[in-house]
Parts: structure tokens; sequence; C-alpha cells
């Protein structure tokens, strides 16, 4: 029996094939047993992984309250408090630039370490990180710390939507999926609300970075105490790389400790189902790189990677950037405040991303998708149509804000992250998340950087309605590429949707 649940004992020769040649017919074209499972042992396998999204949007909400600490004569606490543009720069995107760094190292480790291992990778980045930037002595050490961070940020967003779909009972998996969207809204609205807490200190900055610390270890913590993925376990013992009978006994226990009591003895016939529908869909053999661009895999990630890219670039950063000033114009006194903004933003950001959650494994992916992208078009429509010709009626912009806030957290905001863990095979899931998540990343990299210049090129309503017209496409491309998932279990979804 091996001594690591995450690396089973090496096969002998032959003995995979052997294995499953004797498992029993393939379900994917049948309807599978109900999955017993205990929902209160489900908690804590989404819990952990999703403190990954907390300490990200955490990140988000902290990081603008301390780029105005840090830049305090009195109150930054340091005698380089005055950055440079560039430096500025470097501060708060230094996350985001660390967040693209681990995506591209989670599509080379991904699969090598697993997705429990990589997530307890990533709360150990996440509190080095967090402890490097809060104690920089100086400027360097603080971007420093800040890409540290950002890498934990680019593997937790990889690995824990892999972790939960693996370990999610297909019933609720939507509902799991999408709550880490939750979670991070969370870590936002907590990360503007300390940072109002201590913008007013001496070193605030300090304390707002420090708070990560603790959550990160109870994040590695809680990662290491959680049983590896039986899907992946299943996944490396076809593939030749662990015995099949052990890494079944492994992936066993592990389901009947992420299940709960309840499971009994359907994890057996679980695993026995699992193992034998990877088999049946060719899973044995391990991907190449030419091979992520064909067949199946390119749908996959034409999908996926289609979806991410689509959630950045119609204009969420942009729309949130004018929240202040179009609460202001409305005559809402509070807004000169930002922090009270974006507090007040997030809490309707959660209102509606609970909706989500609720609703996700009852109406399904793509009425939640095309419903929530339909008024996303409109919303930016308002918008464009307040800067360019009705500045005179800012109750159109507030409209068109709520709007698309409330929309977005009903779309791409959980739909997008639900669905790339649910649509890669298991054999490329590691790497065509890493593409995915790498895409997003990125995307999100270029929206921030060509966001201010575009803006003064072309003014902020033409800004706006060329979101419009991109938001139009995501929505033909919802409609026209977009498979519904909603009940298949994760092999089913390779059968019928790829």
């Amino acid at each position: 029996m091996a001594s690591d649940p995450e690396q089973p004992t090496s096969a002998k020769e032959g003995s995979s094939t052997g294995e499953i040649g004797s498992a029993r017919e393939p379900l994917l074209i049948g309807v599978h047993d109900s999955e017993s499972y205990s929902v209160s042992a489900a908690i804590l396998p989404f819990l952990f992984p999703a403190f990954g999204g907390l300490l990200f949007g955490y990140d988000i909400g902290a990081t603008s309250s301390a780029t105005i600490s840090i830049q305090s004569p009195t109150l930054s606490g340091v005698s380089w408090y005055q950055l440079s543009s560039v430096e500025i720069g470097l501060f708060t995107s230094g996350s985001l630039y660390g967040a693209l760094i681990g995506s591209l190292l989670a599509f080379n480790v991904a699969d090598f370490l697993g997705r429990r291992r990589e997530l307890i990778v990533a709360a150990l980045l996440y509190f080095v990180g967090a402890l490097v930037t809060a104690l920089a002595p100086n400027f360097p050490v603080l971007v420093l710390g800040r890409l540290i961070f950002g890498t934990g940020i680019g593997l937790a967003m990889h690995a824990a939507p892999m972790y939960i779909a693996e370990t999610a009972p297909t019933p609720i998996r939507g509902q799991l999926i999408s709550l880490k969207e939750f979670f991070i809204v969370l870590g936002m609205v907590a990360g503007y609300g300390f940072g109002s807490l201590f913008v007013d200190t001496v070193a605030g900055w300090r304390y707002m970075f420090g708070v990560s610390s603790p959550v990160a270890i109870i994040m590695g913590v809680g990662m290491w105490w959680l049983p590896a993925s039986p899907r992946w376990l299943l996944l490396r013992a076809i593939q030749g790389k662990g015995d099949v009978q052990d890494s079944k006994e492994i992936a066993i226990r592990s389901l009947c400790q992420l299940r709960g009591q309840a499971s009994g003895d359907s994890a057996h016939r679980q695993v026995d189902e699992i193992l034998a529908e990877l088999s049946y869909l060719g899973e044995e053999k391990e991907v190449t790189f030419g091979e992520i661009f064909q067949g199946k895999c390119l749908k996959a990630l034409w999908i996926g990677a289609g979806l991410v890219l689509f959630q950045q670039i119609t204009g969420q950063p942009s729309v949130l950037y004018y929240a202040a000033s179009i609460f202001q114009s409305a005559g809402f006194s509070g807004a000169s405040d930002a922090t009270r903004v974006s507090i007040l933003l997030g809490a309707f950001k959660l209102i509606m991303t609970g909706v989500a959650v609720v609703v996700v494994d009852k109406l399904g992916r793509r009425p939640l998708l095309l419903g929530g992208v339909s008024g996303i078009v409109i919303s930016l429509f308002l918008l464009g149509s307040y800067y360019v010709f009705l500045d005179n009626a800012p109750v159109i912009a507030v409209v068109g804000l709520l709007l698309y806030v409330g929309c977005y957290q009903i779309s791409f905001g959980p739909i997008g992250w639900l669905m790339i863990a649910e649509i890669f095979p298991l054999r490329l899931r590691g790497r065509g998340l890493g593409i995915a998540v790498l895409v997003n990343f990125g995307a999100n990299a270029l929206v921030t950087f060509a966001f201010s210049p575009l803006k003064e090129l072309l003014g902020a309503g033409i800004l706006f309605y060329i979101f419009c017209v991109i938001a139009v496409a995501s929505l033909a491309f919802i409609y026209l590429v977009v498979p519904e998932t909603k009940g298949l279990t994760l092999e089913e979804i390779e059968a019928k949707c790829l």
C-alpha cells in the first residue's frame, strides 16, 4: 500500500491493462446510480480550496486602499513613499503578473503534482508572499512579495476548480464551483473592509497584506488533511504510473472521506464506474502538446478559453472604474468615498452570486449565460449612451451599472469558472485549465493596460459601445458553441459534449 495518497506504487508490467480489461461496461449511455453523499462531508473539500479564491479576492480589495496608504507622507511609515507611476503600476499589478507566472507553472507541473498538492504549494506561496509584502524593507522586496503572492493566485485559481469539480457530488457540483466565485467576491468585500479599517493607520498597508497569512495557513493545513482527487489517482493508475488495485483502494478511501458515511458501499461502485469510463474514453493515453489542439481536446479548449476571454474583454474592470463617478453624478453623497462604493457594489455582487449558486444546478449553465450576457449587452449600451448623449440623465448610468454588475455575477463571473472546470477531458484537464487560466489573467492584464490610453483616445462612451459589440459576439459564441452540462458526470460531459 502506498504511504503517500498521491503517489500510488508503480504498476507491474501489464497490471494496468489487465485490471481495466476486467472493469464492467461503462454507463455513459445509461443512467448512473444515484450518488450517495453527506452534505456536511462535502463542505470541507469545497471550503479549503475556496480559500484560494477568498485570498485572490482579498488581494483585489485590499490593494486599492494599500495604494493610498503606501503613498501617504505621514501614514506610509516608510521613506520611499514617493512612488512613480511605473512603481505604482508594479505595486498594484504585481500579483496579476505573478498569477501569469503561476498559470505557466501550472501548465507544466499540474498533472505531476496533482490537485491537492498544487493547492498546498499555492497556500505556501500565499503565506510567504503575504509576509514578504507586509515586512518589505524597500520597494524591490515589496514587488517580490507581490509576485510570490500572485504566483499562489495563479496556482490556486488553476487547481481549486479542478479539485472541487473532481470531488464534488454531481447533483451539487455546479453550486459548489459557482460558490467559489462567491468566495472571491467575499474576499473583495473583506479587502475593502480591512482597507478602510487600516487606511488611516501608520504603515496600515503592512497590516492589510499581513492579514492574508493566517488564512493561507488554514488553507494549507486543510488541504494537507483532505485526500487526493479520486479521479486523478485513477488517471495516474491507468496511465501506468501506479498499481491499479492499490490506486482503487486509495480512491475508495478518498471518496468515503469526501462523501461521508452516507456513501457506504456506493464508493466501490462509483470508483469502478469512473475507472471503466476512463478506460472507455481512452484516458490511458497521455496527452501530447500537439494533441491539445486537435479533436475534442481542441473543442474543449475553444469552449473554455473562449468563455474566460470574453469574461475579461466585455469591460468588467472598466465598468467598475466608473462606479464612484456614476454614483456621484446621481447625487449619492457617500459615493465620494470610493471605498464605500466598492463595499456597496461588493455586497450587491455577493447577493447576485448567491442567486447564481442557488439556481445553477436547477436552470443549467446555458440559460444563466445567455440571460446574463443579454443583460450585459443592454447595460453596456445604456452606459455608452449616457456618456455620449444622455449625460443629463444619471439614473440611466446607475441602472446600467447595477444591471451590468448583477448580470455579470449570474453569468460570466461564476459560470465561466464552472465551465472550464467541467469541460476538459480528465487527461487534458491540468494543461487545458492551465491554458484557460493563462488566457484569463493575460486578457485581464491586457484590458487593464489598454484601458487608460483607449479612454483618452476614444472617450468613455465609444469604449462602452465597443464593449457592447464584444458582448454581442460573446452571446453568439455561447449560443452556438457552449454546451449544457447540468446533471452530467464529468465522464458523461466528455463523451456527450465534446
